[in-house]
């Protein structure tokens, strides 16, 4: 994941544009079913409307003295985001307006943008920029704004192994250019999980993932597939920032009383214990969209870091350093795990009146072996298997990983002694 990071880090993605197109490619090395949609600029999506395409052939900033201060090509951070085409020769004193810095953050290049409403700068360190002497400054922004264009999602299916409209839905996006936490960690770990679930030999929900532009394209996709996905999904996650190494974050749905809540806080409480839960106050990523009013899909999020709460959000210093392997590896292993609670998620009945004899069903061994399932968690699940008690519920009861436990509820209706309902 790190290495595939490392890949795409230097492609100039923004909400539209050739460093999505080229973004979804490599991921399709990985993921050969990715489908790359195309929405036309101009599309109205519910109070939305698609934006021109933006493409960026060059762009730098040049001192009085020659010296380039500010290069796309270098650091695509160093351009206003959405810069519109510009050549130009101001003083430094006109120049300041369109120069962006972070005084709480001197030494990192701040990202801006500005999507929505026609303008140009450039991106500095503060440090930078307080150096800067007068005289005349040239600008050279070789940039389009096609309104004949298109916004660029990717879309990915991975079925069932048994019938069932079922669906779990995640969703992460596309359109930062060179961060690493916010946001390329998310692409990547989907990668990896997406991986993980072809290899599964069963799975009980189909699995659909979207590669999306933050905002805009949840937008687009849910305007285009709304009706299917209120009728189809059960649960789901949005997947952003969980390529750190510092911290587990939650951030529930809307009511935060959906399964895909109970499962994050469940697979968190046992994976990582301590762990930052924020409320859907907090919300800043495409949660937003997923949980409106109307929409309300059950997608709740589970992070590392929560974006926003960690210093170097939205700066050239969210880079390969402050994403590790072991970060992501923790952010992948959660959500896997988050995977892996919904396909245990039964709810069982138990087949025999009172406590059976597991001894004559060959579940009370003489010795056991490290990681097998002791004998009272059997008893613990027959004792609610009252056909309305989800394992889950049980797992929170017993505070044990569902995970375990479905091994123990496994051998149970092997020997006849429980059944699903």
């Amino acid at each position: 994941m790190h290495a595939l990071a490392a890949e795409l880090f230097p492609l100039p993605r923004s909400i539209t544009g050739n460093g999505v197109r080229q973004t979804l490619a490599r991921l399709a090395e990985d993921l050969p079913d990715l489908e790359v949609e195309e929405v036309p600029s101009g599309t109205r999506c519910f109070d939305w409307t698609v934006p021109p395409e933006w493409n960026v052939s060059e762009a730098h900033l040049t001192a009085p003295d020659g010296r380039r201060i500010a290069d796309f090509a270098e650091c695509n951070l160093h351009l206003l985001g959405y810069s519109e085409p510009v050549t130009t020769s101001l003083g430094l004193e006109e120049l300041q307006a369109h120069l962006y810095s972070r005084p709480d953050r001197p030494g990192a290049i701040p990202y801006v943008t500005s999507y929505y409403k026609r303008n140009w700068g450039f991106c500095l360190t503060d440090n930078q920029r307080a150096a800067l002497q007068p005289g005349q400054y040239d600008v050279v922004i070789d940039s389009t704004l096609d309104e004949n264009g298109s916004l660029t999602y990717g879309e990915l299916v991975v079925p069932a192994t048994i019938e069932t409209d079922a669906e779990v839905f995640l969703s992460t996006y596309v359109c930062h250019p060179s961060m690493a936490n916010n946001e390329l960690s998310g692409p990547v770990v989907a990668t990896a999980l997406f991986r993980w679930l072809w290899s599964l030999d069963e799975r009980r929900y189909n699995y659909r993932i979207v590669f999306v532009p933050e905002t805009i394209g949840a937008i687009t996709y849910l305007s285009r597939n709304l009706d299917h996905l209120k009728k189809s999904v059960v649960a789901g996650f949005n997947i952003s920032c969980v390529g750190d190494d510092r911290a587990y974050s939650y951030l529930p749905s809307r009511k935060g009383d959906t399964i895909s809540d109970d499962v994050a806080r469940h697979v968190l409480h046992h994976l990582a214990g301590d762990y930052a839960a924020f409320t859907f106050l907090d919300r800043g990523s495409d949660e937003r969209q997923y949980c409106a009013p109307g929409v309300d899909l059950p997608i709740a999020s589970v992070m590392r870091s929560k974006f926003g709460t960690y210093p170097e959000y939205h700066t050239s210093d969210d880079n390969l350093e402050l994403v590790t392997a072991e970060g992501l590896a923790g952010g992948y292993r959660a959500l896997r795990h988050c995977l892996m609670a919904l396909e245990a998620n039964r709810t069982y009945r138990a087949t025999v009146l009172c406590e059976p004899q597991l001894s004559r069903h060959g579940l009370y061994p003489s010795a056991r072996m490290p990681g097998d399932p002791k004998p009272k968690d059997h008893l613990n699940i027959l004792a609610y298997a009252d056909g309305e008690t989800s394992l889950l519920q049980i797992a929170e009861l017993l505070d044990q990983p569902i995970w375990d436990l479905s091994r123990a509820a496994s051998q149970l209706c092997r020997a006849g002694l429980l059944e699903p309902v």
